[in-house]
């Protein structure tokens, strides 16, 4: 079975209304090469690292314009659509980093809030702490976009390598990493963990970005990737501008390579080691 899958790398606004004008183009552009499956970054309804100035503007999922839109027009395109996540309220009223899987009938499959926050002292002094805004979810998540199994993380889960054994476990072959990576940390880290990722599970690894200064002045990585169950690069856009990966994923390979490397078969359950003194 051969699935061709689109990755969106966008420069997302600090409005909805401009991140769905923004997004609209792009999947549409993988539509028409030929995508059935279409994946957006991380942050792909609104882009504000100001709290004061974020939190105003967010909605449930179910009212989210980007999120409507993105149903409407996966729904007019008759294409599967991963909006990689939106920043959304819970229902408790706390906010929430979101992916949101969406079928061509233009209906939300299945969801994923995310586990790991990015709370970091970068050594070039850039810091980050996501768990001041959002909650983080309580599960791991598997999803099927047809007859495709789907493993659901987004950007900073790429860390925990638990979390993608757990899910290629359940059954995933296609492990989504949606991101908005920062350029030192991307530089340095964002395509040896993608591919580790990869090579560990025996997995696809899908990782549509942000990229390029946003209007918050942040900047993101970019570097859009797809990487094959061996390791090997199957595509990538080099660069931090807005733009369309296309790809074509034989998932006959994710057997292959689990069965040449049967890592997953021949893990043991172990002892923790005793405390060093």
């Amino acid at each position: 079975m051969t699935l061709r899958v689109g990755l969106i790398q966008t420069r997302t606004p600090a409005s909805h209304a401009a991140a769905l004008e923004h997004l609209t183009p792009l999947v549409r552009e993988a539509a028409a090469q030929g995508a059935t499956f279409i994946a957006t970054p991380e942050a792909s309804n609104i882009l504000q690292k100001d709290k004061a100035a974020l939190l105003p503007q967010l909605k449930a999922l179910a009212e989210d314009p980007v999120v409507l839109g993105l149903q409407a027009l996966a729904k007019e395109l008759g294409v599967w659509l991963l909006i990689g996540s939106a920043l959304v309220l819970r229902e408790d009223g706390k906010a929430a980093n979101r992916a949101a899987l969406i079928s061509p009938a233009g209906e939300i499959t299945a969801t994923y809030d995310k586990l790991h926050m990015f709370d970091v002292d970068l050594p070039t002094g850039e810091s980050a702490r996501e768990s001041e805004t959002y909650e983080p979810g309580d599960r791991a998540v598997t999803a099927l976009a047809g007859d495709t199994p789907l493993g659901l993380t987004i950007c900073y889960d790429m860390r925990f390598p638990a979390v993608y054994r757990a899910l290629a476990l359940a059954g995933a072959q296609v492990m989504l990493v949606p991101s908005a990576f920062t350029r030192p940390t991307g530089e340095a880290h964002w395509e040896i963990l993608l591919r580790a990722r990869a090579i560990e599970t025996g997995s696809f690894v899908l990782a549509p970005a942000q990229g390029g200064f946003h209007e918050d002045r942040r900047g993101t990585w970019g570097h859009t990737i797809a990487i094959a169950p061996w390791g090997d690069i199957l595509g990538e856009l080099a660069h931090d501008e807005p733009g369309v990966l296309v790809v074509d994923l034989d998932l006959a390979a994710v057997a292959k390579a689990r069965s040449a490397i049967p890592a997953l078969a021949n893990a043991r359950a172990f002892a923790p080691p005793a405390a060093l003194a």
